[in-house]
């Protein structure tokens, strides 16, 4: 018989598509990986990638219009933390983002980091889009030591 994944603790959040209220984002997303017992460097991972997240769901999904919400659902397992973020937005070719930002034809580029950044930092990241609009799925596994503790 095949093992099923314990229900994960869920936390969501819901936040007008401004700007200015990425740091509510970030305050919740901090004492969600206080509460996974995440170290400093692997929480800033995870904060660094979800607000990039949730600035391209305002800024692209959403062209910053305060009426449409970005949601915010973190799924809390004894092994990881599952993020998802929610825009109404069309979604994307996510080959036609720049690859290789690191490149010398992108080195002085303002813009056009944040997918790059998020792979960097978390262990995946995956797109979703339906007709309801695009999901940015975000998993970062907490230590084998920590996660048996």
């Amino acid at each position: 018989m095949p093992r099923l994944e314990p229900v994960p603790e869920v936390i969501s959040v819901k936040i007008p598509s401004r700007l200015d209220l990425l740091a509510v984002l970030d305050s919740v997303t901090c004492a969600v990986c206080e509460r996974m017992k995440f170290d400093e460097d692997a929480t800033s991972q995870v904060s660094t990638s979800v607000i990039e997240a949730g600035t391209n769901a305002i800024q692209h999904g959403h062209h910053k219009d305060p009426a449409l919400d970005v949601d915010v659902r973190f799924a809390l397992f004894d092994d990881r933390i599952e993020i998802d973020v929610y825009d109404i937005g069309p979604g994307f070719d996510p080959e036609q983002v720049n690859g290789d930002v690191t490149g010398p034809d992108h080195l002085f580029e303002a813009r056009g980091r944040g997918i790059f950044i998020m792979r960097a930092c978390m262990d995946s990241v995956d797109f979703e889009f339906t007709p309801r609009g695009t999901v940015c799925r975000l998993v970062k596994h907490r230590p084998a030591a920590r996660a048996a503790g």
